[in-house]
């Protein structure tokens, strides 16, 4: 193997103790992360004529251009720091769960009087209590849907007090128990959400128990309305707790991981188990598991995943052993809720028959989810051959761009421009534009600044003198097919933005009508209707639908920020300076203002004691 001057002299140095090693291409980028009990031994072996038998080891070290390394104080440090690393950069030729978006958690924020109940991507350690993480925001809701009608929990911004004067409609139909009017006192309703608490981690006997001591209580004392309440929430909890398949006579908490693979994918499926009964399951998709064995595959996702998840139960049963279960172990129970986290794996009896049961539903969601590849895919091809036929393109449009405006009565104006890949929302591409010469609701006019904004950094981009220069890959390219939302109107002015860049010919352009969602080309007086219930109408409509959220998103964010800034202007001593410095110090956060201490705001570049009291005194 041919190794570098450069990569030789790295070898040579490098040290014997553990850590990192971060490798990276003739770019820059990192493509691998790992970790050693003995940095010299570990990266060297990368370099010795076997290491390269497999082809994913051979192609990375074919790409590596630079090694650096973190010497760290022990194999449990260099395991932690592993997982931020990969966390934070993603490299290609590490193992990862495919999403790197946030997965969704439900948050009971319990340091507050009257805690509430949402949906969060993000974890923070502010008193508030986790539960997930989840695949689905759809589950997700779907479960709050369930435990809103056993514990009504406050879903409104009101501050509570007891002595409002009437109670919201969600009080009337049973979704809210009304601590707003003092229909429930505050240790009553904490009750209430502890028990929603201990519900999710599948512990109801006891939530059960109080509820029925409680219930018996009211009757005694003739409080039958009381009474009826509690006998509902329990006939309620009831029903949930029947479709929950008993797996254990044991009260076990525990969590049976599996692994299925097929054609380069791996899917892993873990079960959750509480109280000796079945909670639910979730799945995951890895990359980077080629030539990787099941083993570290397994501890991969064990390390990626219970970084992220919100609680752990005591035991977590495998299908087979992983070479790191003792250091993991050892990580697991620094940020356990036990007083003690097990791998295990299980060779008999009803654990090991969890295990099995967890791999044959890998086996079958890994197989569900290849079909449904399969026919999104088919289906996607179908969609562009459609618009390739219908609109005499010389060949299917991979790259299709759409572009919308959106205002209000003129103000805050907004151009989006949203782009598909394959039939697919190519999100890292999509842009938006402010419109800055445009007075007025003119439509028409946004779109022209908008478009010509989009092609002279395309122009700007084929210009550009120096190879190491920053080029924004959404303008670098130009589209197969540009898509203007609104008809004849918007197509003219489309056509004169591509004249004036001598583009027409090279960007095919259609305008989209949005009441029969007809098709106008240039230069023809009518229009192309494509056949209903076609995957071609299905692609426009989708693109139409994507690129007139975004503008609306991107026109809401802006308005709200224009009336933030308003409402600073109107403060006394606070100008422009000032107040970009408000905004960009408390995020642009209103509420954060509003509720900042002299302290906190006299913490702002140029925000003395006076100023502060002049925002404080305004905004109360």
């Amino acid at each position: 193997m041919e190794i570098s001057d450069s990569i030789k002299a790295i070898l040579d140095t490098l040290p014997t103790k553990p850590g990192c090693y971060i490798m990276k291409d003739a770019a820059g980028k990192i493509i691998y992360v790992g970790k050693a009990v003995n940095l010299r031994n570990r990266v060297r072996s990368y370099f010795h004529s076997s290491a390269a038998q497999d082809a994913k080891t051979g192609q990375l070290v074919r790409q590596i251009d630079h090694i650096e390394w973190i010497i760290v104080g022990s194999e449990l440090e260099a395991l932690i720091l592993e997982m931020n690393l990969i966390k934070k950069h993603r490299p290609r030729f590490n193992i990862r769960l495919k999403d790197d978006k946030r997965y969704p958690y439900i948050k009971v924020s319990w340091a507050e009087a009257f805690p509430k109940v949402t949906v969060t991507r993000q974890m923070v350690e502010d008193g508030s209590r986790y539960f997930g993480p989840y695949t689905s925001v759809w589950a997700v809701h779907q479960t709050l849907d369930v435990l809103r009608r056993i514990f009504p929990y406050l879903t409104c911004d009101r501050e509570i007090t007891g002595q409002d004067a009437r109670a919201c409609l969600y009080y009337d139909i049973k979704l809210c128990s009304g601590p707003c009017i003092g229909a429930v006192k505050q240790q009553q309703y904490r009750q209430m959400i502890d028990d929603l608490c201990a519900f999710l981690d599948g512990h109801t006997e006891p939530i059960v128990a109080r509820l029925r001591a409680e219930m018996q209580q009211a009757a005694e004392e003739l409080r039958f309305e009381q009474a009826a309440a509690l006998r509902d929430r329990m006939q309620a909890i009831d029903r949930v707790v029947e479709k929950q398949k008993v797996i254990s006579t044991e009260q076990m908490d525990s969590d049976v991981i599996a692994i299925a693979r097929n054609n380069g994918e791996a899917c892993v499926q873990i079960f959750f188990i509480r109280a000796g009964k079945l909670l639910g399951r979730e799945y995951f998709i890895l990359e980077g598991t080629e030539d990787e064995n099941d083993s570290e595959i397994i501890a991969q996702f064990i390390k990626q995943f219970y970084a992220e998840a919100a609680r752990l139960p005591c035991e977590v049963l495998l299908p087979q052993e992983v070479e790191e279960a003792r250091i993991i172990q050892q990580w697991l129970n620094t940020r356990g809720n036990c007083n003690k986290v097990e791998l295990k794996v299980p060779r008999e009896g009803t654990p090991q028959e969890l295990v099995q049961m967890a791999t044959e539903n890998a086996v079958e969601t890994l197989q569900a989810l290849r079909t449904q590849w399969e026919a999104d895919t088919n289906r996607q091809s179908e969609a562009l051959a459609g618009l390739q036929s219908a609109l005499g393109l010389a060949a299917p449009p991979n790259r299709i761009e759409c572009y919308d405006i959106s205002n209000t009565q003129g103000t805050a104006s907004v151009g989006s421009m949203v782009v598909f890949e394959q039939g697919v929302p190519a999100k890292k591409y999509y842009r938006r534009f402010n419109i800055k010469t445009v007075e007025g609701p003119d439509d028409f006019a946004s779109m022209e600044e908008t478009l010509t904004r989009r092609f002279r950094r395309w122009q700007a981009a084929q210009e550009q003198k120096s190879p190491g220069g920053k080029v924004d890959p959404s303008f670098a390219l130009l589209p197969d097919l540009l898509i203007v939302d609104g008809g004849k109107g918007q197509l003219g002015r489309a056509v004169e933005v591509l004249q004036r860049f001598d583009l027409m010919g090279r960007v095919p352009v259609v305008g989209l009508a949005k009441q029969e969602e007809e098709l106008f080309l240039p230069g023809r007086s009518d229009s192309i209707l494509l056949p209903r219930h076609s995957q071609a109408l299905y692609l426009v409509q989708r693109v139409r639908d994507e690129a007139h959220r975004f503008a609306i998103t991107a026109h809401r964010n802006r308005r709200s920020k224009i009336g933030l800034a308003s409402q600073l202007d109107e403060i006394p001593g606070v100008g422009p300076t000032r107040r970009k410095a408000l905004l960009r110090h408390f995020g642009g956060d209103m509420e954060a203002i509003r509720g900042a201490s002299i302290e906190d705001l006299t913490a702002v570049s140029g925000i003395n004691i006076d100023v502060a009291m002049s925002i404080k005194a305004h905004l109360e």
